[in-house]
């Protein structure tokens, strides 16, 4: 071994892309508005689940897990020797856990969950691939108002940490394939119609992508080749596409337009559920993309994009789905890393440095106080040094202020 071999090795401290240790006073900060958060589904009737870290790879993936799957670490279990899965997303979990163990409680089921989530892979914007993660699942209700409910209570609860000013942004994430399976645009209509099954596939994936990059001349030019449709697409898309934007003008331009039926029920739910949202929180600003589908695939109803005030993006995600065993249930994710940025800054805790020989007696009123209080182990201990604000003296807690260390005491 040559003498700069130990150099070769790699940092100790040095962790996997993606991950972060989360120091002091971050780590306290974000563990406050975690709890802040969960106070506030709480309130609100949502009782706590704590589903495990890892599960089997089959009952973790099934039903709206298999939207994550990509996103899912996996190892063999050496008791088992089954694979397993470590939780990309929580909502799955809780699927489970309304369907098995919960499976017999009364309809609706309001829970509610905090933990980690771990990713294979970050994005572009947000790196990060361990994440926190919490929010509510309504299980049981296909009620517009439980829609409503989720999306209000998250607001609550933003606003219960400091956030407001936020925006929901609702989506149709269904409306984009059932137009184009009411123009006849699916792969089975084109396959039936003598289209070869590699061409279809490439056909109905452009025309998804055409609408994903709100680009109706791409979606209309391929839309040619199919022709005659059962739709007037050249009519629909544009005027669909241009709906975006806030609700009432957007639920104004889907009232005026021929939809088919099907389209026309995505709609009427919107319609519903925009209304339910407003009836118990009438200030909270909302808007709709009636063609948004991108990172939607298990919803089958409205979904929501919660954004928060100014740049500080998006602060949580749910929406409509089908739980295991085709429940209907909804839900809302909400990002604790996002929400701190987005959240006031609170002061930390005062730390008190406490000499030498004080008694528990003096510190314990502190403590009630919400002093955090620091006792030296040693005459070397000093206030500064361990980032105390305040020194005990005489009973009192004296703010250090500018004076030199060692001065104080």
């Amino acid at each position: 071994m040559t003498d700069d071999a130990p150099n070769d090795l790699p940092p100790t401290g040095l962790l996997p892309a993606g991950l972060m240790d989360l120091l002091p006073p971050e780590a306290e900060r974000e563990a406050a508005l975690v709890e802040i958060l969960m106070a506030a589904f709480g309130a609100h009737g949502y009782e706590r689940v704590k589903p495990p870290l890892l599960e089997f790879e089959d009952s973790l993936l099934a039903g709206s897990g298999a939207a994550v799957a990509e996103q899912t670490f996996r190892l063999m279990d050496p008791v088992s020797q089954r694979m397993m899965g470590l939780r990309a997303d929580t909502t799955p979990q809780v699927a489970r856990i309304a369907a098995t163990r919960l499976g017999l409680e009364a309809r609706p089921l309001r829970l509610c969950y905090a933990g980690q989530v771990l990713r294979v892979r970050g994005t572009q914007i947000a790196p990060e691939r361990q994440l926190p993660q919490v929010g509510i699942e309504l299980i049981g209700s296909e009620a517009a108002a439980a829609d409503a409910e989720v999306a209000v209570v998250a607001a609550e609860a933003l606003a219960r940490a400091g956030v407001t000013g936020i925006t929901l942004d609702i989506s149709l994430p269904t409306m984009a394939g059932t137009l184009l399976e009411a123009a006849g645009l699916t792969l089975e209509a084109l396959e039936a119609r003598g289209v070869k099954p590699k061409p279809a596939r490439d056909m109905v994936a452009a025309l998804r992508q055409g609408i994903d990059r709100k680009d109706p001349v791409a979606v209309l030019t391929i839309a040619e080749r199919a022709a005659p449709l059962a739709v007037d697409l050249a009519d629909l898309l544009p005027r669909l596409l241009q709906a975006a934007g806030p609700a009432d003008a957007a639920l104004a331009a889907l009232a005026g337009m021929p939809l088919p039926p099907a389209a026309r029920a995505i709609a009427d739910n919107a319609v519903a559920v925009i209304a339910a949202i407003r009836a118990r929180d009438p200030g909270l600003r909302i808007t709709l993309d009636p063609m948004e589908f991108r990172g939607f695939q298990y919803h089958t109803g409205v979904a929501f994009t919660v954004f928060g005030p100014g740049t500080t993006g998006e602060l949580g995600r749910g929406g409509r789905y089908r739980s295991l065993g085709e429940e209907p249930a909804t839900g809302m994710s909400l990002y604790p890393d996002a929400v701190q940025r987005a959240a006031p800054v609170v002061a930390p805790r005062p730390r008190i440095f406490a000499p030498l020989n004080t008694t528990e007696a003096e510190l314990a009123p502190l403590r009630a106080q919400g002093f955090a209080t620091v006792y030296a182990l040693s005459p070397a201990d000093a206030p500064r040094a361990l980032r105390c604000t305040h020194i005990l003296r005489d009973g009192q807690a004296v703010p250090l202020g500018g004076a030199p260390e060692g001065a104080e005491l």
